[in-house]
């Protein structure tokens, strides 16, 4: 034995290792001061699993389970072990309350909007894991439709499942299929979300992510759900782009239903930022081009972004259900519309993607586009390539701390914050209007006019700049 994790730079001034192999159980507290030793050091990481965490699929009788575990396959590894996304967020996973979610779910028919989505299929297999009545999968895609479908069916042979192609912007199809279901808890998880596509198609935005929810909202209420919980996003505070602020947009017609003294149905939004190894989010976008020798890009180096694992995200989505409905919440305060997932500290992208790199084994080495390439064996070239349409460069969960409250469930905050509009139906009808055009611009201007806190995105850094962002 060399010494201690005080000794760990010692050590490796006198042994000089080209490599470290470090392993260390999800969630220590160890981990990231190793790895930042080892990085001080010039020392390449190599992460290798733990026993305890090779060993923990096999335990049983655990009534409250860490928020990691997925079918789903790793969206990159180090030699034949998946990568620990919880590690790469830098904090580990909040545990699974079973007792809660058996509370909500077990024995009641439940029904999934977009339900071939990164969080809408992990929705689904959380759920189907507590017995459900009825798991109706909703989904406007038929290859991700089919797909969930099938792992539930293998996973869980037994449970009832309904598998519906269905767009939710549909109103009156939509209220058709909930009179038939009659579901007990709706999450609205279908939703545009790619940031740049939707500042080019802010039509498309309104229609799927208002109109959408308004859809699907509208028709919960008329078949007597008793929990309505809609996927939001921290893009819905002061937004920049036009998702965020159609997702904004989006909530404010959900309060107004929750708010009506005559909706019986318990509605709520819940608001968190990136989910790690998402479809088509940064995870997947660098194992691709690591796997094709290609440089790995991030838009601009002062950019931050809130991290939370799929499962974890999931999981406190559907827990967030629960606030008012198990015996130890009887005396809280009540519920509130929106609520927020605490994300920890927000993670500088370009961290994450030294993080991703020393994690393949690979040194990063980062450079503006505009400068010559430094591709090496053993290297990882990071990009600088420039902020797209509608970027933040740093993302917000609420609009003051002041706003959030405790909730009776750790990692889920209430926000006290904006009222809705008085008349949401009027709101909405202007937006019908503009969207059923051609013009752009005159829909841009009309969700302005409407979400008034929406602002323009901070502009890309120029390649000097940059530069000397990487220098220091």
């Amino acid at each position: 034995m060399l010494g201690s994790l005080t000794d760990l730079a010692r050590i490796c001034t006198q042994f000089s290792p080209s490599a470290a192999l470090v392993s260390l159980p999800t969630g220590s507290p160890d981990r990231s001061d190793v790895n930042a030793a080892l990085a001080e050091a010039g020392t390449r990481i190599i992460e290798l699993p733990a026993l305890s965490d090779l060993l923990a699929p096999l335990r049983s009788g655990v009534e409250t389970q860490p928020a990691t575990a997925s079918p789903i396959a790793p969206i990159g590894s180090i030699g034949q072990q998946p990568l620990d996304l919880a590690d790469l967020v830098g904090r580990p996973a909040r545990l699974i309350d079973d007792r809660r979610l058996a509370a909500l779910l077990t024995n009641q028919r439940v029904l999934i909007t977009g339900a071939g989505g990164s969080i809408g299929s992990e929705l689904a297999r959380l759920c189907a894991r507590f017995d459900p009545s009825q798991l109706i999968l909703m989904e406007r895609s038929e290859n991700a439709l089919f797909e969930i479908d099938r792992v539930l069916r293998e996973h869980h042979p037994t449970l009832a499942r309904a598998a519906v192609l269905h767009d939710v912007t549909e109103e009156g199809r939509t209220l058709d299929l909930l009179m038939e279901h009659r579901p007990d808890v709706v999450f609205h998880a279908a939703a545009h979300k790619h940031v740049p596509l939707m500042e080019d198609h802010p039509s498309h935005a309104v229609i799927n992510n208002v109109f959408g929810t308004r859809s699907i909202a509208d028709a919960s209420v008329a078949c007597g759900a008793k929990r309505f919980v809609m996927i939001s996003s921290d893009k819905a505070v002061n937004p920049t782009s036009v998702m965020g602020a159609t997702k904004r947009l989006a909530e404010m017609y959900v309060q107004s239903l929750n708010r009506d003294p005559r909706v019986r149905t318990r509605l709520s939004m819940v608001r968190f930022g990136n989910v790690l190894g998402s479809a088509c989010s940064v995870l997947p976008i660098w194992a691709a081009q690591l796997a094709d020798n290609r440089p790995m890009s991030v838009t601009d180096p002062r950019m931050t972004r809130y991290f939370m694992t799929i499962p974890e995200a999931a999981s406190l989505v559907a827990q967030s259900a629960t606030i008012g409905l198990v015996p130890k919440d009887a005396d809280a305060e009540a519920p509130a519309d929106v609520f927020v997932l605490d994300m920890g500290e927000p993670v500088r992208i370009l961290d994450l993607a030294d993080r991703f790199a020393r994690a393949h084994g690979l040194d990063p080495v980062v450079r503006h586009a505009s400068e010559p390439t430094v591709a090496a064996p053993g290297i990882a070239e990071i990009v600088i390539t420039g902020a797209r349409p509608g970027e933040k460069l740093f993302e917000e969960l609420a609009y003051a701390s002041e706003q959030l409250r405790e909730t009776p469930l750790s990692g889920v905050l209430a926000w006290l914050g904006i009222d809705p509009p008085a008349d949401m139906h009027a709101v909405l009808g202007e937006l019908a209007e503009v969207s059923a055009g051609a013009d752009r611009d005159a829909v841009i201007d009309a969700i302005r006019q409407h979400v008034p806190e929406m602002r323009p995105a901070v502009s890309s850094p120029a390649p000097a700049e940059a530069a000397a962002t990487r220098a220091a």
